[in-house]
């Protein structure tokens, strides 16, 4: 597919690269953020991490700005991308760190450098994050992976958890994730026994939310997806996800509330929006 990309950075010397991509249907955007190690089939070092880190925060710091324009009347939507996609240049996702320039473990497992915690800043990103995969998505790459919102993988797409064969233990969250992705069960024969995932596997289980088709590229069909959900209220998608983050974390009753309280802020917002709440009767 052909398609219009503005490049944020200089591709070729970056270890991460950005670019802005036009959605066609909607003629919104999405952000793509892919790691550019493809020779080391992206496994990611320090550089890499402090850098998907910086960015990603520049991303959440931009929707939270954007956001709060809606109490002065601006239009927020179309100043939002209606996604971020993520994916590593060349045959793999990411296959994990680069033992020869590791990120330090300490850091990255300690609440005192979240700001340089690519997992943590993805998980501020108020909008749906998009996980285009393909190969090797191995241990921390696994972790970058369960960070998305929705995850679209090509048949090459292998998963693999391998903390316990080498002795690590995970700080980006696959303990947690993974299993409720794909139950409790799953999870720990993943990763007591370090066994990969094929894709078509890993769709059975529901770890991947959507598997092309031989020959289809997956960061196609998550620009596919990012336009689809720019083709609807940009505003109601990132609220859905507030509610969806936040109910995940507590049980049924106060997820419940939790999502009544959202919505009564919703719509008390738009009753006191005359063009908002006219849309609204319309629907």
């Amino acid at each position: 597919l052909e398609r219009k990309m503005a490049s944020n950075n200089n591709e070729e010397s970056k270890v991460v690269i950005s670019k802005i991509v036009e959605l066609e249907k909607s003629g919104g955007n999405a952000i793509i953020v892919s790691i550019n190690r493809p020779e080391q089939l992206n496994c990611f070092d320090a550089e890499v991490v402090r850098s998907l880190a910086q960015l990603f925060s520049s991303i959440a710091d931009k929707v939270i700005a954007s956001s709060g324009k809606e109490d002065d009347g601006a239009d927020a939507n179309s100043n939002i991308p209606a996604a971020v996609i993520f994916t590593g240049e060349g045959s793999s996702f990411c296959a994990g760190a680069d033992l020869s320039n590791p990120p330090n473990p300490l850091e990255q497992s300690s609440d005192l450098f979240l700001a340089n915690n690519p997992v943590h800043q993805m998980g501020r990103i108020g909008i749906p994050v998009i996980g285009a995969l393909r190969g090797h998505v191995i241990t921390g790459g696994f972790e970058l992976a369960l960070s998305c919102d929705i995850l679209v993988g090509e048949p090459s797409t292998k998963f693999r958890d391998t903390h316990v064969k080498f002795g690590l233990a995970p700080c980006w969250g696959l303990s947690q994730k993974l299993q409720k992705r794909i139950g409790p069960g799953r999870a720990k024969l993943v990763s007591y026994t370090a066994r990969p995932i094929t894709a078509e596997l890993a769709y059975s289980w529901g770890l991947l939310d959507e598997l092309v088709p031989e020959g289809i590229s997956s960061l196609d069909r998550s620009i596919e997806i990012a336009d689809s959900i720019a083709c609807n209220n940009g505003t109601m998608a990132q609220r859905y996800k507030m509610a969806l983050e936040e109910g995940s974390k507590m049980n049924l009753a106060n997820g419940l509330q939790r999502e009544r309280e959202l919505a009564l802020s919703h719509y008390i917002q738009a009753m006191n929006d005359g063009v908002t709440f006219q849309k609204q009767k319309n629907l």
